[in-house]
């Protein structure tokens, strides 16, 4: 597999997760998501989901396994954020490393090309989830509202980067902008 499809999510959704529907988790035949945690459910500076996670959270469970994978080390926040949420979780996952996104996977017993990859992050959550050919989501991070005008520097790299290497922004099925 070559950079530039290592590096291609094969959707982008133009927000936040919470912009990832029903529908859309079922057009594309998805039965189970592995979920990254920091700016993608949660601001890195807040320690607790919001109310609109939590409802979202519980609307998508119904149809869909949810497992947390986290590249953080720190079990009181990525254990109090999965406990809140009442999701099981990985933390510590160094990815793009496979290890624990396939423990994932086993623990939900599914096919890799059945469960999307979900995370705000090309060089980590794409490129994982890409690398065990998984349907990958590329979403935009949460921050915080105090933060709102902050920008994504490492993210904005990656990006850069990506399209060097060959990858673009563009998604390989469709983009959603969801209001």
């Amino acid at each position: 597999m070559t950079w530039n499809n290592l590096l291609q999510p094969d959707l982008i959704l133009h927000g936040s997760v919470l912009q990832l529907t029903q529908e859309i988790i079922q057009q594309y035949g998805l039965k189970g998501l592995v979920l990254d945690v920091d700016e993608t459910l949660v601001p890195f500076t807040v320690g607790t989901p919001s109310p609109e996670l939590r409802q979202w959270v519980e609307e998508i469970r119904v149809n869909v396994d949810l497992w947390l994978v986290s590249n953080n080390l720190s079990e009181a926040r990525i254990g109090s954020i999965a406990r809140a949420l009442n999701l099981p979780y990985y933390l510590g996952a160094a990815k793009p490393s496979r290890r624990k996104i396939r423990a994932a996977l086993q623990a939900m017993d599914l096919p890799a090309h059945q469960v999307g990859m979900v995370g705000d992050r090309l060089f980590t959550d794409v490129l994982a989830g890409n690398r065990l050919g998984m349907f990958t989501v590329l979403v935009e991070p949460i921050i915080h509202p105090d933060a709102a005008l902050r920008s994504h520097p490492v993210r904005n790299f990656e990006v850069w980067i990506s399209e060097i290497l060959g990858a673009s922004i563009t998604p390989k099925r469709s983009v959603v902008n969801k209001k």
